[in-house]
């Protein structure tokens, strides 16, 4: 499966993050789009209007085990997607950004 370190991030690639509501509101990347792996399959649609035709979709979750899997399933479909090697704790822990709904510094549950 298809996996990029968060280092090799820029701005402005596209981030779904497939982590549980509680975990989101805790802290997220700026600019993701948030679809809980609980959710995804009905909500898939949310993510093929989101994400950029030609773009790849960077999935992130805490450690990197449900993105994964949402990796997986989009890969399937015939999507470009990759796995977040270390997902939000990776995030965290090279200084970049969390924060919450209202932009307030966040942290990851």
């Amino acid at each position: 499966m298809p996996t990029v370190p968060v280092t090799d991030l820029k701005d402005g690639d596209f981030l779904l993050d497939v982590r549980e509501d509680d975990e989101w509101q805790a802290g997220h990347a700026a600019g993701a789009l948030h679809i809980p792996v609980s959710e995804f399959v009905a909500r898939y649609g949310e993510l093929t209007e989101a994400a950029p035709q030609d773009g790849r979709v960077h999935v992130i979750c805490r450690s990197g085990g449900r993105s994964a899997q949402v990796t997986m399933y989009l890969v399937q479909q015939g999507i470009d997607a990759v796995n977040v090697d270390g997902g939000m704790q990776h995030w965290h822990a090279t200084g970049r950004p969390v924060i919450t709904e209202d932009g307030k510094p966040g942290f990851v549950l």
